[in-house]
Formats: structure tokens, C-alpha cells, sequence
């Protein structure tokens, strides 16, 4: 359902979220080491990001990437639409082209609700409830 790209953003916004602020901006190079990512194409996934305000991002001597209050707020779905679009996630399970409501696949009624339940979660979930999940513990994530 996710991408690389998207789980790569998620887990380098998350890190953002635990490691970054207006005054402690974060460097690509601090971030793809920890999230098992190549620096360049963390870069790329983290300039579309901040294109689209879902991260900010400094250029020059002190500059880099963090989260303001406004990041912090976007839900984990507006990574995934930066990143992957509307069609990744509403894609059939067994990547069918012509797989939909009136000609469903053999996964399509079994997985509808499921999916639907998780877009539900996705588009709920703030950056920062997840990463108040990882500092408090209920959740884990290896940076």
C-alpha cells in the first residue's frame, strides 16, 4: 500500500519531529545515517516535502531541514500524497488496472473495509501524535 518513498519520508519527518526545531535545524547527512537511507535520495524526498510545507527547510551556513507547530500538525497522510499521490493508495491489492467497485478483484471485498480503515487512521494521525508515540515509548522506531 506505502512505498519506500513514503516509508522513507515517514521515518525522516518522524526524526525531524524527534530531533529538529526552528533553532536545532537537521542536515540531510544527520538523517540518512540513522534512517538507513542514501543521502541523495533522502534529499530529493525531503525537498519535495518542503515544497509542498509539509517539513521547512534553511538554506545557507546554518541552515536545514525541522518542523515548525503548522509541520507538526499535517497528518501522515500528507506525506504520503506528496510522495506517492492518490493513485498508490487507492491502487488494487493484486495490481489490477481494472480492478473497482463494479468489477472487483478476488481481494477487492475482503480488503475494502481494511483499507478504508487504515486511509481513515492516515488522514488522522498528526506528525506529532506519532512522535509523542515514540518518545513516550508505545511505540518504537530505530533512529
Amino acid at each position: 500500500m506505502l512505498s519506500n518513498s513514503s516509508k522513507y519520508a515517514i521515518k525522516a519527518v518522524l526524526f525531524l519531529a524527534l530531533n529538529s526545531s526552528k533553532k536545532n535545524k537537521v542536515m540531510v547527512k544527520d538523517i540518512s545515517g540513522p534512517i538507513n537511507v542514501p543521502q541523495a535520495y533522502i534529499a530529493k524526498l525531503l525537498q519535495e516535502l518542503a515544497k509542498e510545507n509539509i517539513i521547512s527547510s534553511t538554506r545557507g551556513h546554518k541552515g536545514g531541514f525541522y518542523l515548525n507547530t503548522d509541520n507538526l500538525n499535517r497528518t501522515v497522510m500528507s506525506i504520503i500524497q506528496v510522495i506517492d499521490g492518490d493513485k498508490r493508495i487507492n491502487t488494487c491489492m493484486l495490481s489490477l488496472d481494472a480492478c473497482h467497485e463494479e468489477r472487483p478483484c478476488p481481494l477487492h471485498r475482503i480488503l475494502y473495509a481494511s483499507r478504508n480503515d487504515i486511509l481513515k487512521h492516515l488522514k488522522s494521525k498528526t506528525i506529532k501524535e506519532l512522535a509523542l508515540d515514540v518518545e513516550s515509548g508505545n511505540s518504537f522506531l530505530p533512529l
